[in-house]
């Protein structure tokens, strides 16, 4: 069994769901974290099925409260059998307690219970807080990017929602991620790696004050770092018209770096002039060998 440390915290009880009113708060939660109408919120029915049949719902309780729950399902590719995980949800009063990362980390205690050693799942490349949570404290590794993975969903007062999204694997006995779950690189070394790196996205302030890309350009090293917003929600809020523009620098620029050979291997928050910017960090890998004959 892996030694890194448990989802198990004081303050929280980590358990699966087992009642039919369990999986209805578990519903009511999501929408809570998500917005009622998000999609990918798994109705109770559908949740208590999963749970039944080799899945995991999975809750964080903050006495008798529900403050945070976790789905996932048995996936396939063929070759290796790994837990697909759907959806992580934490209430917004909590989010500030680290509860994603302590059920995550509960997750992968009860998917090495089951005798696997690999969760997987896609989360949208924009948002910072979503990809420092799965690469930098996880130490999964981001595998593909896909454009329009769930097609383009409505979104009241706008043409609609492009659904792009980062597909990553977590290795759950793998040396990197245990030495992630104890803690990653110092900030000294973050910004010496970031600097050291060429910039797939330029930015630059825009007249809000906010960051916005300017242009998408190719590496000329090694190693390369791919800018993103650091608060998806004040571009939404203050430059809405450049969700898109983000978009689809970030979405060029990862095509751009898959096909030239860089592969994502961290994901930094560093200090600029007193501003604090996000980076996907990568470096040039060698090309995939042929297939044999």
């Amino acid at each position: 069994m892996a030694s890194a440390p448990s989802g198990r915290a004081e303050g929280f009880r980590f358990r699966r769901l087992e009642k039919p009113e369990e999986f209805r708060h578990a519903e009511e939660l999501q929408r809570a974290a998500l917005g009622p109408d998000a999609a990918g919120v798994v109705p109770a029915p559908l949740a208590r099925s999963i749970q039944d049949h080799g899945g995991l719902v999975l809750g964080a309780y903050a006495d008798i409260y529900l403050a945070g729950c976790a789905v996932s399902t048995i996936g396939w590719d063929g070759t290796v059998l790994y837990h697909y995980s759907h959806v992580v949800a934490v209430r917004p009063e909590y989010r500030n307690h680290h509860l994603g990362f302590r059920l995550k980390t509960f997750q992968r205690d009860e998917v090495l219970r089951l005798g696997l050693g690999e969760i997987r799942w896609a989360f949208d490349p924009l948002v910072s807080r979503n990809a420092w949570l799965s690469i930098r404290r996880l130490g999964s590794a981001p595998e593909r990017y896909l454009p329009h993975y769930f097609g383009q969903l409505p979104e009241s007062g706008a043409a609609g929602t492009e659904t792009d999204r980062l597909r990553t694997r977590w290795e759950l006995s793998s040396t990197h991620v245990e030495e992630r779950l104890r803690g990653g690189p110092s900030a000294d070394d973050d910004r010496a790696r970031w600097s050291a790196a060429s910039a797939l996205v330029e930015t630059e302030p825009g007249e809000s004050g906010l960051r916005l890309p300017t242009a998408v350009v190719e590496p000329d090293g090694p190693t390369a770092h791919l800018e993103i917003p650091f608060d998806l929600s004040l571009i939404h809020e203050h430059e809405p018209a450049a969700v898109r523009r983000w978009r689809h620098a970030v979405r060029d620029a990862f095509r751009i770096a898959l096909d030239l050979h860089y592969g994502v291997d961290d994901f930094a928050v560093v200090p600029v002039d007193h501003e604090r910017r996000s980076f996907y960090l990568l470096s040039r890998r060698p090309p995939a060998a042929p297939p044999a004959g």
